[in-house]
């Protein structure tokens, strides 16, 4: 039951907007450094920095320069970095090896940051597309998607990635069953403390397109992935997804998109109570950063409402590529 509110001028809500300390000792929420997870993309190459067109402000990084980053990373407070392959085009083919090679990208980044940074937290994606001539999460055959199938792939990508030293593992792939798959694959390799972020609510969205430019999927996927991926019309079967794989072993959860998706974020935390993120994905990066950059908005007010909506939502952290911007602009205000 609501508590009864005195009548007005009794309670003048203003009172509590008049200044900036006022604001911040009722802030509801609070948005810090380390609510943090940054993306960032890695290819080939030494002390090399590619632009992405449609994502501004984000590059593609060689090794050497994901190390770089992670030091910048941990300067800003930021914990967190998750990594996602530009793979050659001559490494994709539709059985995906490349996904489980212990030499590929993703996997010589996470050991060369954890070298040069222990205590930095590396997060790496199970699934597929970044390796598939298909462009989709799993092995296609006549243009079926193959769930079991794929689950075998998942299973080795995702012991090599904890090989590599991968603190977190993110099954973005939708195929059903693979959070028990992984789990019962680390605990048996003796990776028993290696994390899962299931991307267990992750929708078919038109918000993905940047992502796909960065990790060089653009023009490759053959239809769509409406048939793993849920259906934006639903809630209730997020519910059932999330629940499921904390059942079959998920540390934490994820919502994707995240600010379209902010009313399941918090039906999630809601209803669950377990460590909940959102991934503010590349094309709501985008749409922010541009608007910005032609001045119909001011881009930092808007990136850190942004983040801040994730927060009330319910959600324990971002990822987000605003975060180095974001840690910045939190220090200046300390």
């Amino acid at each position: 039951m609501r508590p009864t509110i005195a009548p007005f001028p009794l309670a003048r809500s203003r009172r509590l907007r008049r200044n900036p300390t006022i604001r911040g000792l009722v802030a509801e929420n609070v948005l810090t450094a380390a609510d943090l997870i940054w993306p960032i993309f890695v290819r080939d190459g030494q002390n090399t920095r590619e632009p992405i067109a449609s994502m501004p402000g984000v590059d593609r990084l060689s090794v050497d320069n994901c190390v770089a980053a992670a030091h910048q990373a941990a300067e800003l407070g930021i914990g967190v970095m998750a990594i996602f392959p530009y793979t050659d085009a001559s490494l994709k083919t539709s059985t995906c090896e490349e996904a489980w090679n212990p030499e590929n990208l993703v996997n010589r980044a996470t050991r060369a940051i954890k070298a040069a940074l222990p205590d930095m937290v590396v997060m790496l994606d199970v699934a597929l597309d970044p390796y598939n001539a298909d462009g989709h999460d799993g092995l296609v055959k006549n243009g079926i998607i193959l769930n079991d199938e794929t689950l075998t792939a998942l299973e080795q990508q995702a012991l090599v990635q904890a090989e590599a030293g991968a603190d977190i593992l993110g099954p973005s792939d939708m195929m059903d069953g693979r959070i028990g798959v992984i789990r019962r694959v680390l605990e048996g390799h003796e990776y028993q403390d290696t994390l899962i972020m299931s991307y267990a609510a992750k929708y078919a969205s038109a918000f993905y397109g940047p992502f796909r430019d960065a990790v060089g999927a653009t023009g490759a996927l053959v239809g769509d992935k409406k048939t793993y991926q849920m259906d934006s019309a639903n809630s209730d079967e997020a519910l059932r997804e999330v629940a499921r794989d904390i059942a079959e072993g998920a540390d934490m959860v994820m919502v994707k998109p995240g600010m379209p998706y902010l009313d399941v974020c918090q039906r999630v935390k809601a209803e669950f109570g377990v460590p909940t993120y959102a991934y503010q994905v590349s094309g709501e990066y985008a749409m922010i950063s541009a608007a910005g950059g032609n001045g119909w908005i001011d881009l930092e007010k808007a990136a850190m409402e942004s983040l801040l909506g994730f927060k009330r939502a319910g959600c324990d952290g971002i990822l987000t590529y605003f975060a180095p911007l974001a840690a910045k602009l939190l220090r200046a205000q300390a």
